[in-house]
């Protein structure tokens, strides 16, 4: 696919983007339903091009696990028509008026929220995020560009197709809905030159994609590299919700971004938490990498590098270190971290509120597993995406998320003197 192609398609994109401001909200609602309901009537045909992509992903070799997250099961299709009916239900951002103040001249003066445009969202792997993408977009009044992995590519446009379809059976412009019907990789860098027609850039997928994206991108990018989570153990935890926080933030699903990748225990409980919580942990297949000062607690844990305390391991691999206190866990938390997801378990309210204050990252917590870091449970409906660096959304992105504010005013005359 030329450059010169790829510009059409985001100058049809952008022309389609302006077809939605005047779109009401029960308008946008109407079409989700009946792109979840497209969904399900088309099962069969989008399975049938999810083949095409497992033959291939079993040619080339692919783990079991990318596999897993490639394949559109009856299950998965049911789940992205009902994520586009949850996202049907939520409350419309768009024109929301909030701040309006009375200047002593007499002009009013507020804020409206507005889409953003265009947003170009980049992503691998999972085809149910073309469903989410999409829908998120929509109703929040942007339109959007999707360049899915070439591993899912049959499966994400047969998908774009059914919701292009039921754009245009609504009296929608389909081209608000844009997709990149291409593999190879200069599309991607051609289309993160376009900053006169997309206003944005989501990537979602691992590390290299992310720095690929952001070092060639000519537009803002929404971003997180990595999830290097991290829950600390204080002296006034409560050990029996420790060890059942602890081992569900590492092993109910370790190969996602908001799994614990580090624990940091208090030394003024390590020796009484520590032994039992790593016999849980290895009864549930968990390979701990241990500080000098965990070893000496339990000594057959294998030496932690410091290259350790760095690494998204994605696996049931979790490092360990004691810290003298919540003030050194966070230095820790600082200088190892990726501004994603840290936990505090304590019982003491001014500690919890202290770590709160001074962990800088985009989501902190206090008792609770890391894993609850996510659009869905947050009640954000689905999820666009987790952002780390701080230009307008931080921490797990819904429909508001893709909304900015401008300044409205209402004046009666007024003229500056």
């Amino acid at each position: 696919m030329s450059k010169e192609t790829i510009v059409s398609l985001a100058e049809r994109v952008k022309r389609a983007s302006r077809t939605l401001i005047n779109l009401s909200t029960t308008e946008k609602t109407n079409v989700l339903i009946s792109m979840a309901s497209a969904l399900r009537d088309n099962m069969t045909y989008l399975q049938e091009e999810n083949r095409k992509d497992l033959a291939g992903a079993q040619k080339n070799n692919l783990s079991t696990a990318m596999i897993d997250r490639l394949t559109l099961s009856d299950g998965v299709v049911e789940g992205m028509a009902r994520a586009l009916e949850e996202i049907a239900e939520l409350p419309d951002p768009v024109g929301k008026i909030t701040g309006m103040v009375k200047r002593p001249n007499g002009l009013m003066v507020g804020r409206m929220r507005i889409p953003i445009g265009v947003i170009g969202i980049i992503y691998e792997s999972r085809p149910n995020v073309t469903a989410d993408a999409a829908g998120l977009c929509l109703k929040s009044g942007n339109a959007v560009i999707l360049r899915g992995g070439s591993e899912a590519f049959n499966s994400n446009k047969a998908i774009v197709q059914v919701l292009q379809r039921s754009l245009e059976l609504s009296g929608i412009d389909r081209d608000v809905v844009g997709f990149i019907p291409v593999t190879d990789r200069q599309a991607v860098l051609d289309m993160l030159t376009l900053e006169e027609y997309i206003d944005l850039i989501i990537p979602r997928g691992g590390e290299s994609l992310i720095r690929t994206v952001v070092e060639n991108s000519m537009i803002p990018v929404l971003k997180h590299y990595k999830g290097v989570c991290h829950i600390f153990v204080d002296k006034d935890a409560d050990l029996d919700k420790a060890y059942d926080i602890c081992l569900n933030a590492k092993a109910q699903r370790p190969g996602v971004c908001n799994a614990m990748e580090t624990l940091l225990v208090d030394s003024a409980i390590a020796e009484a938490f520590l032994p039992e919580m790593i016999r849980i942990f290895s009864d549930n297949g968990v390979e701990i990498r241990g500080c000098d000062k965990t070893r000496s607690i339990v000594p057959d844990v294998k030496q932690a590098k410091e290259d350790d305390w760095y690494e998204e391991f994605l696996d049931l691999i979790l490092a360990v270190k004691i810290t003298d206190n919540m003030y050194e866990a966070i230095d820790h938390i600082e200088k190892y971290g990726s501004n994603h997801t840290e936990a505090i378990i304590t019982e003491n309210y001014t500690r919890a509120m202290e770590f709160l204050r001074l962990v800088d990252s985009s989501t902190v917590l206090v008792n609770a597993s890391t894993r609850f870091s996510d659009g869905g449970e947050f009640g954000l409906g689905a999820e666009v995406g987790i952002s780390t660096s701080k230009i307008h959304a931080y921490g797990p992105m819904g429909i508001e998320d893709l909304t900015i504010q401008k300044f409205i005013c209402f004046g009666d005359g007024q003229i500056r003197k």
